[in-house]
């Protein structure tokens, strides 16, 4: 019998709470667009209570959506933002930030993911050169791409320098949620307290439906951001549907609830496979992804009841995720998959 699949948390689907949410506001008819919205005002107003009264939120529709329009509030076309060499906004979103901002990135390498002061500082170069791409943002993932985590005090070193530089603090924080619920820590604390000026909030990749937000916290850089969100086409005229999920996951902290789960299984998936011949963990395990060099006989089950995505089939590197609802069954039903390919 398939279980669930391990190659990504989009591959879930809307938790429980969040369908219900979206089957409440179904009924009957509400104002487009948030405006005079009363759910979307609702929304709006938890985000405040949980990141600050002076807090301005949008919602929009996806990631990528969410992070080049965020980098778009603090970049002109003549300035930069400074990335991991690894970060969704370099890697996985097409091009998407230098198409529709005529802004550059400036990679840097990081084996682990993250950013550090001096990997900021070997970039923040060329200041006041009207020959050069001015630097003014630095971009982060929490987790990152390698499912690592920054630390509270990591997050704060980083943006305190960053803004020494004279540099703004984008959060890619597609999942935040992980993060935050690995640290012990709520969403405040590990975006807006540790320094971040806007963050992307992602919602999809726990429980949601196509519903992300951008944050910001210095309310001055949200000036116009409504005809950004317009012209990038993530204004959706049904807003009321991508307000509540969010709301949803915020209520009760069933954002942590969900997080927490699928970090728990990660850790487990993690255990049960560490000791299995020729398996090599390349990443701490500190969310909810397992980064693994795997043997090659072991790669065919990426195909099989419960997929997982290999990212390197030479070097046989694999990513293993964990959702808001994978179950310990599957965990170990992939354990057990695994560890019989590798007997064989």
């Amino acid at each position: 019998m398939a279980g669930r699949a391990f190659a990504s948390d989009n591959w879930a689907g809307g938790h429980p709470e969040v369908l219900a949410a979206l089957a409440a506001v179904n009924d009957g008819h509400a104002p487009a667009y948030g405006e005079g919205d009363p759910y979307t005002a609702r929304a709006e107003e938890r985000f405040r209570e949980v990141f600050g009264p002076d807090t301005r939120t949008f919602f929009v529709l996806t990631g990528t959506g969410a992070n080049v329009l965020a980098l778009g509030s603090l970049l002109r076309p003549h300035e930069a933002a400074i990335c991991p060499a690894e970060a969704h906004v370099n890697v996985d979103e097409c091009g998407a930030p230098e198409r529709f901002l005529g802004s550059k990135l400036l990679p840097v390498p990081a084996p682990d993911g993250k950013l550090t002061p001096a990997l900021v500082e070997s970039r923040a170069r060329g200041f006041g050169v009207q020959h050069r791409v001015q630097p003014r943002v630095i971009s982060i993932s929490q987790t990152t791409e390698l499912g690592t985590v920054y630390t509270l005090e990591e997050t704060r070193v980083l943006a305190d320098r960053a803004h020494e530089l004279g540099l703004r603090v984008h959060m890619d924080g597609a999942r935040i949620a992980n993060a935050a619920a690995a640290l012990g820590a709520s969403l405040r604390e590990a975006s807006r307290d540790a320094g971040v000026d806007v963050l992307c909030f992602g919602g999809t990749k726990n429980g949601a439906l196509a519903a992300e937000a951008v944050v910001f916290f210095e309310p001055a850089l949200a000036d116009g951001f409504e005809y950004a969100r317009k012209q990038g086409l993530q204004l959706a005229s049904k807003q009321r549907f991508v307000a509540v999920q969010l709301e949803a996951l915020l209520q009760g902290e069933l954002w942590r609830r969900n997080a927490e789960h699928a970090n728990a299984l990660a850790a487990r998936l993690a255990a049960a496979i560490r000791g299995l011949p020729g398996v090599e963990l390349v990443h701490p395990v500190e969310a909810n992804a397992i980064f693994a060099r795997l043997p090659a006989r072991a790669l065919p089950l990426a195909g099989g009841p419960y997929p997982f995505y290999v990212l390197d089939e030479p070097a046989g590197l694999a990513r293993l995720m964990t959702s808001w609802d994978t179950t310990e069954d599957d965990v170990d039903g992939l354990a057990a998959a695994l560890a019989a390919a590798l007997a064989a």
